[in-house]
């Protein structure tokens, strides 16, 4: 298991809209669970609505209350979506801890990194 010594920023706000962050001690915690599949929701969720937003946009008959709904929507998506690409930023290898071994290519990152 890594260590971690930063703190994780969390998919969700704090009651006051502050961010919440968590100091992991080591990877696979509850919490960090918990972030994970959040985060992985608010990726479903988003390219579910860009799907429709699509859909709406391309209709001719696309009322104002509709359009307005559907921007009030996107921004909340955009909204989580940045939150997520912070978190997973600040949690990549840094250059000074990922100098590749001799021989290797480069840092090797999860697959979870890009989902």
């Amino acid at each position: 298991m890594t260590v971690h010594n930063e703190l994780r920023l969390l998919p969700w706000s704090g009651p006051d809209g502050k961010p919440c962050f968590l100091s992991p001690a080591t990877d696979g915690g509850y919490l960090s669970r918990l972030a994970d599949n959040t985060e992985a929701v608010q990726l479903g969720l988003s390219a579910e609505l860009l799907e429709h937003a699509l859909d709406v946009l391309a209709a001719d008959d696309a009322e104002t209350g509709e359009l307005r709904l559907l921007a009030f929507d996107l921004t909340g998506a955009l909204r989580d979506i940045l939150r997520v690409a912070e978190s997973r930023g600040h949690r990549l290898p840094t250059a000074s801890n990922s100098a590749p071994e001799p021989g290797e290519d480069g840092p090797h990152l999860p697959v979870s990194a890009f989902c």
